[in-house]
């Protein structure tokens, strides 16, 4: 069984200064906090999806739906965080 590394950081506010000559727009900034969140989340949806398969294989067919079930809810976390994406880029 492999371990997965779950080394990223959970919090991203990126108001620190990186030493850049202009600051970012707050709609510049929410751009850039989508595109963070989404393949934050993708990535969660897809460890969840593969474990859920391996609880499926070790005959934990109860404790593979609930983690299917997250899985889903985070496909819909996607969804609304591009829904509002598109909103903010009109």
């Amino acid at each position: 069984m492999t371990h997965h590394d779950h080394s990223h950081s959970h919090d991203h506010d990126h108001s620190h200064d990186h030493g850049h000559t202009h600051e970012l727009t707050f709609e510049q900034k929410l751009e850039k906090l989508f595109d963070h969140w989404i393949d934050h989340n993708e990535s969660h949806r897809e460890t969840f999806l593969t474990w859920a398969q391996r609880a499926r294989e070790a005959k934990l067919d109860r404790v593979a739906d609930q983690i299917e079930k997250a899985g889903q809810a985070a496909g819909e976390i996607t969804r609304l965080l591009k829904e509002a994406e598109k909103e903010l880029k009109g």
